[in-house]
């Protein structure tokens, strides 16, 4: 057993070869994506703690059953189950690739079907236009520019929220968004005297 410089509390080496592989995994993330990973990754890893699991000695059965968990008791669409899965299967990848296990156990786990095409279609025109009248008399000016970001530009939550406001020397007000594969650099956003 190792002593915890933070703490001065005991550490069995289990725990530090588990800290060490997620470390390492999460090591090959940056920015929101590593954010993302490690709140798909602390899921798992509470999962197994409140069933008394080693995330290093689980079988393919024990991930068998948290994907069932994710489906049955907390209700998540097939695309989500199939995010949070590839987060597990990823990790275990990379525990075998640092030779921290000889194989993984996330090797033949079943997939849920998730389908090509998205359930969710988005709001209809006039379900829209109702949204963009609600905000457009607040008192708060960015509900109506956030709602028309969303729904006129067609960007996604995180690229609005990343947003930042420009002004050219023209005087045009213009609107610098995070890189996407989706999205355009440079969008216009209406200025005082368009409202």
């Amino acid at each position: 057993m190792t002593t915890s410089p933070a703490s001065g509390s005991v550490v069995s080496p289990d725990r530090v070869v588990l800290r060490a592989a997620v470390a390492a995994y999460l090591g090959r993330y940056r920015g929101d994506t590593r954010l993302h990973t490690q709140s798909d990754l602390r899921v798992y890893l509470t999962w197994c703690a409140n069933h008394d699991l080693d995330p290093l000695t689980v079988a393919r059965a024990d991930i068998e059953r948290y994907v069932r968990w994710l489906q049955d008791v907390r209700r998540f669409q097939p695309s989500t189950v199939s995010r949070r899965l590839s987060i597990v299967v990823g990790f275990y990848r990379v525990c075998v690739i640092d030779d921290i296990l000889p194989h993984s156990p996330a090797d033949y786990v079943r997939r849920p079907t998730v389908p090509p095409e998205s359930p969710t279609l988005g709001l209809g025109h006039l379900q829209f236009e109702a949204l963009i009248t609600t905000a457009r008399p607040s008192a708060n000016p960015n509900d109506f520019a956030l709602v028309a970001m969303l729904g006129l530009l067609g960007l996604r939550i995180f690229e609005a929220c990343g947003a930042s406001r420009v002004f050219s020397p023209a005087g045009q007000r213009t609107c610098r968004l995070a890189p996407s594969s989706r999205a355009a650099p440079v969008a216009a956003s209406p200025g005082p005297h368009d409202t």
